[in-house]
């Protein structure tokens, strides 16, 4: 395939995988069970769903793959089932629009993070976009009448979990995130079944917990993985935020769940941080790499013009550098 269809390739894979993660909203209203047996469900044929798709690709090394995880991988893991528990909690707790505007200050909270803990110092048009967002969640926790604090405060535990995700990711390079996915989506299931009041559901509703757990965890994760090796970072991050926006707009157009005019104001301030400070941080990482060298094919053991396994990392496309880490994936 040429790099303009790989490109391509990565185009569709990340945008299909913010469609599937903005579906969250829209099942945990369809599907009329407590959080502790969606969860329970979710993570059984989420979790399954991902470990198929690892034999696939790993095959007889599969299980090796696994022990291969170190502490910092297993950290990755338990945090993301902390986040993922709070996720699906607060859904039914709060509104749909509430949790996805809480959720979208994740690349601030993170920045954060990092120069609490590895001194990376932010750079300012990060810390002005972070406290425009926070501006804007205030206005829509503060004003704002269809939410409420628990499933808010939740929400915020949430994307606590996932900047602390970004920031263990970023501190120690190679972490196998699909193998962590999988063992989050077992474990988080595991952690519910205690607390899951009706665990025997009927055939339609098992139907729909079965499509959740495989459109919005195991298909969203997979498609993410692979796309967001054919893309440059910033695109990846721009476009896999798109789930954010989408996902009250499935509730809304299914379920006639319409925000109000403070988490409309809010949410319209802490989008426009986001997006200012990426596309900031685009411009800046242009300029910052200088015009792209056209590298001439050459053959042997280094050539650039070879074929890749469906599953390879291919060359970075479109210009990218080595180097600039990819998002990690979200709950």
């Amino acid at each position: 395939m040429s790099e303009l269809g790989r490109y391509r390739l990565g185009l569709v894979f990340v945008t299909a995988s913010a469609l599937a993660w903005s579906t969250a909203g829209f099942f945990t209203r369809l599907i009329h069970l407590d959080s502790w047996t969606i969860q329970v469900w979710r993570g059984l044929f989420g979790g399954s769903g991902i470990l198929l798709f690892i034999i696939l690709r790993e095959g007889r090394d599969t299980f090796r793959s696994f022990l291969r995880m170190e502490w910092p991988g297993w950290c990755f893991t338990l945090i993301s089932v902390t986040g993922t528990l709070c996720f699906i909690t607060s859904l039914g707790l709060t509104s749909v629009a509430h949790v996805a505007i809480i959720y979208a200050t994740v690349p601030f909270l993170a920045a954060a993070l990092a120069w609490l803990a590895m001194r990376e110092r932010p750079s300012l048009s990060a810390v002005a976009a972070g406290c425009g967002a926070l501006a804007g969640v205030g206005v829509m926790v503060g004003l704002g009448g269809e939410g409420s604090m628990s499933g808010d405060a939740l929400a915020f535990a949430m994307t606590a979990a996932m900047a602390g995700m970004m920031v263990i990711a970023r501190h120690a390079r190679g972490i196998a995130v699909l193998q962590a996915a999988c063992l989050s989506s077992l474990f988080s299931g595991l952690v519910s079944l205690p607390f899951a009041f009706h665990l025997w559901v009927g055939g339609p509703e098992l139907f729909n917990l079965a499509l959740f757990a495989l459109v919005n965890s195991a298909i969203g994760t997979v498609l993410f993985a692979l796309g967001s090796r054919l893309l440059p970072a910033i695109e990846t991050g721009l476009i896999g935020s798109l789930d954010a926006p989408l996902a009250p707009v499935w509730v809304w157009l299914a379920f006639g769940e319409i925000p109000g005019p403070a988490t409309l104001l809010g949410g319209s301030i802490v989008f426009g941080a986001v997006f200012a400070h990426i596309l900031i941080s685009a411009q800046g990482n242009l300029q910052a790499a200088g015009p792209v060298r056209q590298v001439k094919p050459t053959r042997g053991r280094y050539s650039t013009s070879g074929t890749h396994g469906p599953f390879e990392p291919p060359p970075c496309p479109m210009g990218e550098r080595p180097g600039i880490r990819t998002p990690t994936l979200p709950l």
